[in-house]
């Protein structure tokens, strides 16, 4: 099990924002940002290289989710960075696919 599916299952503790069937939305543990939330497929693509043509529903959901938690967070007005890491030189430290939403703050360009 990865981290996040043991977080959904309850056996972790997390801040969670959003929990339903198709995602999981949590705070970071380790926040880059005044908000940082992960917004986590609940089904397990390892990365998005690795996602197929019948997940794009549920990707589409997750930018959904991670739009209106940012906008339930007031983000929608001063704006918002969303990141998908891919491997370890992009910083994937889960092979669970996930959103980073990050806001609150003026964020430079480029990142990183």
């Amino acid at each position: 099990m990865t981290l996040f599916e043991r977080i959904a299952a309850g056996e972790i503790p997390a801040d969670i924002v959003r929990n339903d069937d198709q995602v999981l939305a949590i705070r970071d543990i380790n926040p880059q940002a005044p908000v940082h939330i992960l917004v986590i497929p609940q089904r397990v693509i390892p990365r998005i290289g690795e996602a197929r043509q019948s997940d794009s529903e549920l990707l589409g959901r997750l930018l959904l989710a991670a739009r209106d938690i940012a906008k339930e967070q007031g983000l929608d007005q001063t704006g918002y960075r969303l990141v998908i890491n891919h491997g370890p030189h992009a910083g994937e430290s889960v092979p669970h696919l996930h959103i980073h939403l990050l806001g609150g703050r003026p964020l430079d360009w480029p990142p990183g």
